[in-house]
Formats: structure tokens, C-alpha cells, sequence
């Protein structure tokens, strides 16, 4: 730190104006990311479910995270959620993935969190195939479901 006291405090606000406009273009986004991907895959899922009698729901909370919610058959219960979310005081957009799900309607939900694709670089998260995200939701369903079914109680 230098001795000029002055100088330090406008480099201290110079900084700060720096992270308060990455936290907005961070925001900004994610902002993109759901509107141009998320939801369009989600709303891909949902129309390609509709035949297996599964009720689903697409929801988005705060300008901060987006799920895809799947529920016992027709139910109002939940079965699985898959959450991406944004982390808050994000200045990048380093996604997490919220996996939350339960074995039978009675039962609690189990939850994990775990990076959002992780084998994707975060520049390249604002390029993804919407299939590519499909994929994902089902491959996290399918394991999910598949333990559920084969896991004694």
C-alpha cells in the first residue's frame, strides 16, 4: 500500500465500482443464459414429457436460479428438482447445480450440490446446446430415479 492515504482511497472506490459492475454483467448473464438456454430446454423437456403422464414445472426464483421440477405421476408432490443457481456476489458466472429429490412421496428430500457442468468452461456456458442441458436434466433424473428404485427402504 502506498503512503499517499488519498490515493488509496480513490484506488479503494475504483476497485469496488469494478466489482459492483461485474456482479451486474454476472447478473446480466445469467439473465441470458435462462433466456436463451435454460428455458427453451426446459420447455423442450417439458412438451417431450407430457406423453409419459408426468406432471412438470418450470420455475425461475429471484434473477438468481432456475429449476426443472418433476412430481410423482400427476401428483402435487415432488419427486426431483434440478436447480441451477447462481451463487450470491457471483463476478463470474460460476453455475451450481442443486440436485434435490426424494424415493417415494413420503420421504425426505435427499439433496447434493455439485458444479453446474463442470467439463464445460465458464465462457462457453453462454454457448450451450440447449439438448446438451436436456441431456443433463435427464441423465441427473435417470440416475436419481433408477437408485431410488433400486435401493432397498
Amino acid at each position: 500500500m502506498g503512503t499517499d492515504w488519498k490515493v488509496n482511497l480513490a484506488n479503494y472506490f475504483e476497485e469496488l465500482k469494478i466489482l459492483e459492475t461485474s456482479k451486474q454483467e454476472t447478473l446480466e448473464n445469467f439473465k441470458q443464459f435462462c433466456e436463451f438456454i435454460a428455458e427453451p430446454a426446459f420447455e423442450s423437456l417439458e412438451e417431450e414429457i407430457t406423453p409419459y403422464k408426468l406432471r412438470v414445472k418450470i420455475s425461475r426464483v429471484r434473477k438468481r436460479s432456475i429449476s426443472f421440477h418433476f412430481f410423482f405421476g400427476r401428483s402435487r408432490i415432488e419427486n426431483f428438482q434440478y436447480h441451477i443457481c447462481l451463487p450470491k456476489n457471483s463476478l463470474e458466472l460460476d453455475l451450481k447445480l442443486r440436485i434435490r429429490g426424494r424415493k417415494n412421496k413420503s420421504s425426505p428430500f435427499e439433496e447434493n450440490d455439485e458444479k453446474f457442468m463442470p467439463d464445460v468452461p465458464r465462457e462457453d456456458l453462454l454457448k450451450l446446446e440447449k439438448d446438451v442441458l436436456v441431456q443433463d436434466v435427464i441423465e441427473h433424473y435417470r440416475s436419481f430415479t433408477f437408485e431410488a428404485f433400486s435401493t432397498p427402504d
